[in-house]
């Protein structure tokens, strides 16, 4: 009697640690697989670009078809970046195409906020 608490004491100790062993194995891989979606420097450039062409707006920086055409821009690298997470996981190439469109479009910025036309 005493030696069958035993073996079912250890058979539920076994359950457990084996349950515990692929509760941690399930995090692990999906923390994993959401790494390799995440792109925070291509989303914090995304935020800061807006501000930019929000504040050349408010300041009279950019006329309404500058301002236009660089949202225009901005939603492309959105949509680019929504297609690169598509499949799951964001490839080294797909990652410098973003970042290279967010480089051509921060030069655009610039451009239209210092072309010195006034709204």
């Amino acid at each position: 009697m005493h030696s069958i608490i035993i073996t079912n004491a250890k058979q539920k100790n076994m359950k457990i640690k084996i349950f515990g062993g692929l509760l941690v194995a399930m995090i692990v891989i999906t923390s994993m697989a959401e790494a390799q979606t995440r792109t925070p420097v291509i989303n914090h450039r995304h935020r800061m670009q807006e501000r930019r062409i929000n504040q050349g707006v408010r300041s009279h920086e950019l006329t309404r078809n500058e301002a236009r055409h660089l949202r225009s821009r901005e939603r492309n690298i959105a949509r680019d970046r929504r297609m690169a997470r598509a499949d799951g996981r964001v490839t080294s190439s797909e990652r410098r195409h973003l970042r290279r469109e967010e480089n051509r479009t921060s030069r655009a910025i610039y451009r239209h906020k210092h072309n010195y036309r006034v709204r």
